[in-house]
């Protein structure tokens, strides 16, 4: 990657309408920006009443500027099915996704059709679909053994066998460092099963968490884990949040273990992201977030980007080889752990190597500890992550501190006590037909009842160790039909 590229944050900004539109790039036209967003703008999720308003008033500029789209999601009050979709094609929309992490569709639509939707008592709100930026930064393997994962190793724990997706611009699945262990993915981006990293971004963080223990190049955390790449960025590292919960979606119904997130947005996505990542969360997936790199020396302001900021993600903040703060690390009451970020050695596209530093190279850190810990056999999000946090070196004030969290993240300890706990129980289920382990032919209808403590989200039917199918609405219990004629396929009913 060169300097000039590397160096600082792309800050991701709300888009100001003007009376011209710029050329469109794939499925999406976007609005042209010439001035930076006020304060105002900046502060969270923009009020949809106001987006309408100023729609309205660029409907009066220009017969060009009428003809423009917006990308929107818009939430349901249940998972969307034909008749919502249906809606959106009716008010002349085009739909990108129709997801059922959350209850929406993120779609492009003329300015008109907002109020309409709005209008409608099956739609509960409409937010921007806000762009994202990598966290792509400053920029050997220290971190590595900073925190302890080279002595990991050689006690026999690679992370083999877990399942972590980088959700990023891709991975070179070529690289020598990672092609024994790249197991696939999708890219959101062009819609196709070949995420190759176009932007560099994915594969250097990849080489972080995984990359391969042989003789050269560099190490990652988590060495034998199954890496997935799910491509959210372009070419230019820039992507869209309904991208992220389409990738949250694929990771929950290919059983991905931990996400890594290097990316950033300095204002709030909404309430529909931040569902999504609670869902999957609570689905069974780990999402561990770079803080972002708009942090100050003084360290006195909050700066945490999203999705790091959420409750449901671990936010990491980036430190050097003396375990202090980097100058750029993002502070703020949501740093919940720290780790190795400044110039930290990685692979590149095309079997190369480099060094860069920020956020983005610390959360790899995080993610590969915790794939370690899985490993050790401890199991559920909450459990890795209070480890994590427990076994962390206290670094500035005693406890949790918004420059560092809970500490650098270490390891060594956290592998060391993830050997002295009980692996938690899955939540019960019960296979009601057929019966567990029958062996079915035809049309098959499968039928279960789920309960935990913490409530199901999903029920995921397995045949023979592949999913099948997944539902997701358990009010009258949980039930698929599967034609065993047809090769398993992962699917909602």
């Amino acid at each position: 990657m060169s300097a000039a590229r590397r160096t600082g944050i792309w800050r991701v900004r709300i888009r100001r309408p003007r009376a011209f539109l710029m050329p469109s790039r794939g499925r999406r036209r976007r609005v042209g920006l010439e001035s930076k967003p006020s304060l105002r703008q900046r502060k969270g999720p923009m009020i949809f009443g106001s987006i309408v308003a100023a729609l309205g008033l660029l409907c009066s500029v220009s017969a060009v500027a009428r003809e423009q789209r917006w990308d929107v999601l818009i939430g349901f009050d249940r998972i969307p099915a034909q008749a919502q979709r249906d809606l959106i094609q009716q008010a002349g929309g085009s739909i990108k996704y129709s997801h059922y992490l959350v209850p929406a569709l993120a779609v492009s639509l003329p300015p008109p059709a907002i109020s309409t939707l709005l209008a409608n008592p099956e739609v509960t709100f409409v937010q921007l679909d806000r762009r994202i930026q990598a966290v792509s930064e400053l920029a050997d393997s220290w971190g590595v053994q900073v925190i302890g994962a080279g002595a990991v190793h050689s006690a026999g724990h690679t992370g083999a066998g877990v399942r972590v997706a980088v959700i990023d611009s891709g991975i070179d699945p070529t690289h020598p460092d990672l092609e024994a262990i790249y197991a696939g993915g999708w890219d959101f981006v062009n819609d196709d099963d070949g995420p190759y990293d176009d932007f560099g971004h994915g594969t250097q963080v990849a080489g972080i968490l995984a990359a391969a223990v042989d003789g050269s190049g560099v190490t990652g955390v988590a060495p034998d884990v199954s890496l997935y790449a799910l491509k959210v960025l372009d070419h230019d590292g820039a992507g869209f949040f309904s991208d992220i919960i389409a990738a949250l979606e694929w990771a929950v119904a290919n059983g991905i273990q931990i996400t890594n997130n290097s990316y950033a947005s300095a204002t709030d996505p909404g309430s529909l992201v931040r569902q999504a990542f609670d869902n999957a969360y609570a689905a069974g997936v780990l999402n561990v977030a770079a803080a972002g790199n708009d942090g100050t020396c003084a360290g006195t302001a909050d700066t945490v980007g999203f999705p790091a900021r959420f409750a449901s993600v671990i936010a990491v903040a980036a430190t050097d080889a003396a375990d202090r703060r980097a100058c750029f690390s993002a502070t703020g009451p949501d740093v919940e752990l720290a780790a190795p970020g400044v110039d930290i050695n990685s692979s590149l596209p095309w079997g190369t190597y480099d060094y860069d530093s920020g956020t983005s190279m610390a959360s790899p850190h995080v993610a590969g500890t915790a794939a370690l810990v899985i490993g050790a056999g401890v199991v559920g999000p909450q459990n890795i992550r209070d480890l994590l946090d427990q076994t962390a070196l206290d670094l500035g004030d005693p406890g949790r501190d918004p420059e560092y969290g809970y500490g650098r993240i270490d390891a060594a300890a956290a592998v060391a006590a993830a050997a002295q706990l009980p692996a938690d129980s899955l939540p019960t289920v019960a296979l009601t037909s057929p019966v567990r382990g029958a062996v079915v032919s035809g049309m098959v209808s499968f039928s279960a009842a789920a309960s935990d403590d913490f409530g199901i989200l999903q029920v995921r039917f397995m045949v023979d160790g592949s999913t099948v199918a997944i539902d997701t609405d358990g009010s009258h219990g949980w039930a698929v039909i599967w034609d065993t004629a047809t090769p398993p396929t992962v699917r909602t009913p």
